[in-house]
């Protein structure tokens, strides 16, 4: 493996399927499949998943809700997902902790920095739950904070299209995929990997992001083995 140790960054909206809301169990079995194969060639994984399948906090405004308030319902929708992938991990015998940024002792650990290096180490799978814990930071910014914090060698945002496009390529057919770009040339040419906050804290920590297509089955596996798979995002 090219990389021992590893943030996957997964969407919400990405456990819907084909459903308008919720989780979808073939995805998510797929999902759990798909990290199985990298955890048991030796590859440390922790995983952040976002909440936007069950709620979205920055609409929260939209709908009446004060922004501090929708943002909190967004941190416990993450949880949900975490418990479901912790649940799909498990059936397949890898051992897993669920780790909350807001405590909810019955249900899962709390953030613990070495508590969750010490499972890394002893290949168990951990998930990262509840955002940052504070509200006007989204799951892209806990996936950098979460990585720099376990000193991970990478982020993996696993998403539906297959790396960075200079347009959206399911609107525009002429738009032009990057095999690999720089962190300047992405905030040159205002390309939407991640949220600034999420995207400038990787580049400050030299903190490489590959952006790649997780529904195609075996990509996370290629791109652990440094196999050329989607876009790498480096200095």
């Amino acid at each position: 493996m090219k990389y021992n140790r590893i943030l996957l960054k997964l969407s919400g909206e990405a456990l819907m399927g084909e459903q308008q809301y919720g989780i979808d169990s073939l995805v998510l079995s797929t999902y759990a499949s798909e990290i199985q194969s990298v955890v048991n060639l030796g590859c440390q994984v922790a995983v952040v998943i976002g909440g936007g399948n069950i709620y979205r906090g920055i609409q929260s405004e939209e709908s009446g809700f004060d922004r501090v308030q929708g943002d909190h319902m967004g941190m416990l929708a993450t949880i949900i997902n975490g418990m479901a992938l912790q649940s799909a991990l498990e059936s397949l015998d890898i051992d897993t902790r669920l780790q909350t940024a807001i405590n909810m002792e019955q249900i899962a650990e709390p953030y613990i920095r070495r508590r969750a290096m010490r499972h890394l180490d002893k290949k168990r799978v951990v998930i990262f739950g509840g955002g940052t814990g504070n509200p006007y930071f989204t799951t892209d910014t806990t996936a950098a904070l979460r990585a720099i914090e376990i000193e991970a060698d990478i982020i993996l945002k696993g998403t539906r299209v297959d790396g960075i496009y200079s347009a959206d390529p399911e609107k525009d057919l002429s738009a032009k995929k990057y095999d690999t770009i720089s962190f300047d040339e992405v905030y040159d040419l205002s390309l939407k990997v991640m949220d600034l906050t999420a995207f400038t804290l990787c580049k400050e920590n030299k903190l490489p992001i590959n952006v790649f297509n997780m529904n195609t089955k075996g990509n996370l596996m290629k791109v652990c083995d440094g196999i050329a798979v989607g876009t790498l995002v480096t200095l």
